[in-house]
């Protein structure tokens, strides 16, 4: 089974190249990192607990306030949800307190989104599925480039729309927040060329600056070359004969650990040039 990693950064589309790779005619089965998130820090879970332990203390509207429609101890008991925007502005920014507190959430939420995605890969694996897209924002920090035969940066050349589209999006948000969520992540022109570097048939960026209908090309070109360097049929002889599948993975894996190893003496030799 092929894994399409697809990355981007925030309102760049990620999401609607996500929704077209799901819809027909592709209708690839997407573990969208996002969605998992949010179910492991949902009220009774121990990411929640884990959050409100650390966070609580110093952030009084950590949760979603009290009203008519939400009790003191959340509508099914096991407390309020986290208040997104509040948790939001502890860990969006560049500052050492702001860092330290990401360092933390991640370190609570991604070991078990790791785990719900284990679950949704073997899954999709034994229902024969002949590619599944790992839909994960920090697709390179976190690892999951490795796993994947191709990666799918969407990225737009032009950060003004980028800031555009996330205040249009999200109107709670001021100039400050807009800009201190976007420079939290990795620039998105630096994933796309880091995806580039990956080579023809292993890394493909969907440039999205313009209309609808020039990104759903793109997305059809894209899925085009990649069934046809990894048609569904070798699937089938995967799921069929387990040990070609491990041996067809391990092959992959090892290949990005060189792609990998590539990119950072790439990365040291232009620092070097500084």
């Amino acid at each position: 089974m092929l894994f399409i990693g697809l990355t981007g950064s925030i309102a760049t589309g990620k999401s609607t190249v996500s929704s077209i790779l799901a819809s027909p005619p592709h209708s690839l089965p997407i573990i969208d990192a996002d969605i998992l998130a949010r179910r492991v820090v949902e009220p009774g879970s121990g990411g929640y607990n884990a959050i409100v332990k650390y966070f609580g203390p110093t952030t009084p509207d950590l949760l979603v306030p009290v009203s008519e429609s939400m009790p003191a101890d959340g509508p099914n008991g096991r407390g309020r949800p986290l208040n997104r925007p509040a948790l939001g502005r502890r860990v969006f920014g560049n500052s050492d307190e702001r860092v330290k507190d990401r360092g933390v959430l991640n370190d609570i939420v991604h070991p078990a989104v790791r785990r719900e995605v284990y679950k949704a890969i073997f899954w999709n694996y034994i229902t024969g599925n002949w590619a599944v897209v790992l839909d994960v924002p920090l697709l390179f920090e976190s690892g999951w480039d490795k796993l994947s035969g191709v990666v799918m940066v969407v990225a737009v050349r032009d950060p003004e729309i980028q800031m555009q589209r996330l205040m249009k999006r999200d109107r709670h948000l001021t100039q400050e927040d807009a800009q201190n969520r976007v420079q939290s992540q990795t620039d998105v022109r630096l994933k796309a060329k880091r995806c580039e570097a990956r080579g023809k048939g292993k890394g493909v960026v969907i440039w999205n600056d313009g209309s609808q209908e020039e990104l759903r090309a793109n997305i059809d070109a894209a899925l085009s070359d990649i069934r046809k360097s990894s048609p569904p049929w070798w699937n089938w002889i995967c799921l069929f004969c387990p040990p070609i599948g491990v041996a067809a993975g391990t092959w992959v894996y090892w290949q990005n650990i060189n792609i990998n190893k590539r990119w950072r003496e790439m990365e040291l030799e232009e620092k070097a040039k500084l």
